[in-house]
């Protein structure tokens, strides 16, 4: 209702991230350029030279310089500021679909009210603050044949994923890739401007808010750096000179009175005094004739340099060839003359690690298997090879299916596969069961995977090609080609993965009615959860997960367990009655997710590779001969962590020891760093 809405006059969604107009243009420009003390200074040096009594020099001497530096910075901070009029106008005269009257029509973004329903399209931009569900909406397997023709039920079948600098987030398959966005999250919901809708052929969302609103804008007003950072520094040093130059004028001044009374008088005869004049006012007079003298000492042309090295710099940055991206034809762009000034300020730098040091591109590396270790290659004798473009890679031709992309060397394992090893064949059918991946079959046999995320993709990705092939799903069914055998299991419940959880399961039940939950997850809460007939095998695994770790993997480790009919009916019956409640909700299907994962059978675990961007290693090194300190944001094992570290040269060789703080609270820490 978008009369209704108008009625809490929200803000417009607008962006404005110009400075001025054609009208405040000058006035605002010049208010701002005289707060420089040298402008201030000349203007008050012309008013001086005005005055007959004090003047020496002609008044034109002191404007001509002064226009000059007013001008060019006016046709700098002209040329910015229309730049970003530009911008501005692209931004606000992007279109998109919004409901209106129960039509879909074409919008322009500055159009966009709080409360309209909007449709995105894949790879659109999204300028307004919205709000999309995360969870898993599909339809009623009675009415789900009606999706096709209602596109209000159609709408809420998909999902939709963020990928943020900050965070990773679940439940969800598409990706809305975030380009220097700010968001909210919470359990189930989050909120977003200045993504791209990736991976997602269409979604809805609902505005929450527009224009200057939204936490970009907010944001980015907040973080902006002062125009001042340099001129606040060239306003010291012109305190100092005007320090400087009061004392040179004192002292002459002092010096002039000393002669006058000594020696004046007897220049009178031919230099008359004026009327009521003495030789303390006179010598009052040439302070400021000093003043006017000594200008030169003040330098005006110091703000015409840096004006002149502001411009020059930010043309050097976009000529950069080092900070041009080939794969992408992209190169860098200052936006504003300062940026190098501001880039300059910098002291400290905040980044997660996956997705900006690293590709965010997840390989199947390792894994190891009812004790066994696999994805080494190794010579006649036993030892390591080091794997590289010219190691003979897995064939995987025999299975149609298979994706043509994937790498593997280590010939042991698909032979175990073709063997029928029963533990191979259920680790891969975990991988192929336990999971949110949302597949996409345009022809026959060309299988994408659209994943929450990279590792999810990569472990489906890996069962795929060792011959269990995850094929479709549907509310309560996934469909899986194993070993060339198109297989149906019945999906009875999904177990989501959280931040708390660190883990996920699905109980299915195969076609030969047998019902299993698979589980996967982190170790240490994977470990707490196996059967004490387990032990020795942990301690296998347990070994080869920090083998992973010293090399920087990420991993998982896997379980199941065989679940009786009845004890299963019982649970089925607890977790509707929390999965429906009203109050306390997440709560209370963890404790029922708690009780049913335990005395889990260990099967083995992954580790998947995500290798670290080009010149990574080089720029943190860079970055920390410049006195920058880096803080990177991980949820990696120790191992893994402290091998990241290395490895891109936030830790050195030569650092005899790594503090580690293993504090999990405020106080804890506090303590730890004292």
């Amino acid at each position: 209702d978008r009369e209704f809405n108008l009625s809490f006059k929200y803000a417009n969604n607008a962006i404005k991230t110009s400075k001025y107009n054609i009208f405040t243009f000058l006035p605002l420009n010049l208010f701002e350029q005289f707060q420089r003390l040298a402008n201030a200074y000349f203007v008050f040096l012309l008013i001086l030279q005005l005055i007959p009594a004090i003047s020496s020099l002609s008044w034109f001497t002191t404007v001509v310089p002064l226009l000059l530096v007013l001008c060019m910075t006016l046709a700098k901070d002209g040329s910015d500021d229309i730049n970003r009029h530009k911008n501005d106008r692209q931004v606000n005269n992007r279109r998109v679909d919004v409901l209106i009257d129960g039509k879909l029509k074409s919008e322009k973004w500055m159009n966009v009210q709080v409360g309209d329903i909007i449709k995105l399209e894949n790879n659109q931009f999204v300028t307004v603050r919205i709000e999309t569900n995360l969870k898993v909406k599909q339809a009623l397997t009675v009415t789900g044949d009606m999706g096709d023709d209602i596109d209000t039920l159609a709408a809420f079948t998909g999902e939709v994923h963020c990928e943020a600098p900050n965070n990773r987030l679940d439940k969800f398959t598409g990706t809305l890739s975030v380009q220097g966005a700010a968001y909210a999250l919470d359990n189930e919901r989050i909120i977003l401007r200045g993504c791209t809708l990736r991976n997602t052929e269409w979604c809805f969302g609902l505005v929450l808010f527009g224009g200057p609103d939204t936490k970009l804008m907010q944001n980015s007003g907040k973080s902006t750096f002062k125009r001042t950072s340099i001129d606040h520094l060239m306003n010291v040093l012109v305190l100092f000179i005007f320090g400087l130059l009061a004392l040179m004028c004192t002292a002459l001044a002092i010096g002039n009175s000393i002669w006058e009374h000594q020696e004046g008088t007897s220049f009178t005869a031919f230099l008359p005094r004026q009327e009521g004049a003495n030789a303390d006012f006179s010598s009052f007079l040439s302070f400021w004739s000093y003043v006017i003298i000594l200008n030169t000492v003040v330098p005006i042309s110091l703000y015409v340099s840096v004006e002149i090295l502001r411009l020059g710099n930010s043309y050097y940055i976009d000529w950069d060839r080092k900070m041009y991206h080939t794969k992408s034809d992209i190169p860098a762009q200052a936006r504003t003359t300062t940026l190098n000034e501001e880039l300059g300020q910098i002291k400290y730098i905040f980044s997660d690690k996956t997705g900006t040091l690293t590709q965010n591109i997840m390989v199947f590396n390792r894994c190891s298997i009812n004790g066994k270790s696999y994805g080494e290659v190794v010579d006649f004798s036993g030892q390591r090879v080091e794997i590289t473009e010219k190691t003979e890679k897995v064939d995987f031709s025999w299975n149609p299916l298979a994706d043509p992309k994937f790498c593997f060397h280590d010939h042991s394992l698909i032979e175990a596969v073709k063997q029928g090893s029963r533990e191979v064949k259920a680790f891969f059918r975990l991988l192929a069961l336990c999971h949110t991946v949302m597949p996409e079959e345009k022809r026959e046999g060309e299988l994408f995977y659209q994943a929450q995320s990279p590792d999810e993709g990569a472990l489906v990705t890996a069962a795929r090609n060792f011959g269990f092939v995850f094929r479709g799903r549907t509310p309560d069914t996934i469909s899986v080609v194993e070993m060339g055998i198109s297989t149906a299991y019945q999906l009875l419940a999904v177990l989501d993965f959280n931040n708390v959880r660190k883990r996920m399961s699905v109980i299915v039940r195969s076609p030969d009615g047998r019902l299993t939950l698979y589980c996967k997850g982190a170790d240490t809460i994977i470990y707490e959860r196996l059967h004490p007939s387990c032990s020795k095998l942990m301690e296998v695994t347990t070994d080869h997960l920090n083998e992973y770790a010293g090399e920087g993997l990420r991993t998982l480790a896997l379980a199941y367990k065989d679940l009786d009919e009845a004890e299963f009916e019982v649970w089925k019956v607890r977790h509707h009655e929390a999965s429906t409640t009203m109050e306390d909700r997440e709560a209370k299907l963890d404790a029922i997710y708690e009780d049913i994962e335990k005395d889990l059978m260990l099967i083995g675990a992954t580790a998947v590779e995500d290798k670290l961007q080009d010149g990574v290693p080089q720029t943190i090194e860079q970055l920390s001969k410049a006195d920058i300190k880096i803080w990177v944001l991980t949820g990696d094992k120790q191992e893994t962590a402290e091998n990241i570290g290395y490895s891109c040269n936030m830790l050195q060789e030569e650092m005899t020891e790594v503090f580690v703080v293993a504090a999990d609270t405020a106080e804890g820490v506090r303590q730890e760093l004292v």
